[in-house]
């Protein structure tokens, strides 16, 4: 899947949320500015919710519950160790049938579900953008 603009990554989200279920973990792994946020953005609208969804670096999780599925989305990025992520309330957000969408996901493997749905972002020297599922 490549896109060329933010628009054309939404829109690579919002096909992917076709296929969301209650408990879907989904981690997003790649460099700064790869898409992953713009993604997750279509992804949130493909879902039906409405609200303006941002980059949670600085607030660690963002909650969306005005689409068909509550959406968890969290960056790992600046967190250290597991026990932060612990602290978040990690256990219970898995645990509230809602989809998790984890950018920096490759920070904190070992916390994932096994089921969880792997996407590596990828920047080109063209400015195109690249997800490979792992």
């Amino acid at each position: 899947m490549t896109a060329a603009t933010p628009e054309e990554m939404e829109a690579l989200g919002q096909a992917f949320s076709e296929q969301a279920h209650p408990g879907m973990v989904i981690a997003l792994v790649g460099g700064l500015g790869a898409g992953k946020t713009h993604w997750t953005k279509g992804f949130a609208t493909g879902l039906g919710s409405t609200a303006v969804v941002t980059s949670p670096t600085f607030g660690l999780v963002h909650e969306y519950t005005d689409g068909r599925l509550p959406l968890f989305h969290l960056d790992f990025y600046r967190l250290d160790t597991p026990a932060e992520l612990i602290g978040l309330g990690w256990d219970e957000i898995l645990e509230a049938d809602g989809v998790v969408i984890a950018e920096w996901g490759d920070k904190f493997p070992d916390l994932l579900p096994e089921e969880t749905h792997w996407l590596r972002f990828t920047v080109h020297e063209d400015g195109t953008r690249s997800i490979q599922k792992q």
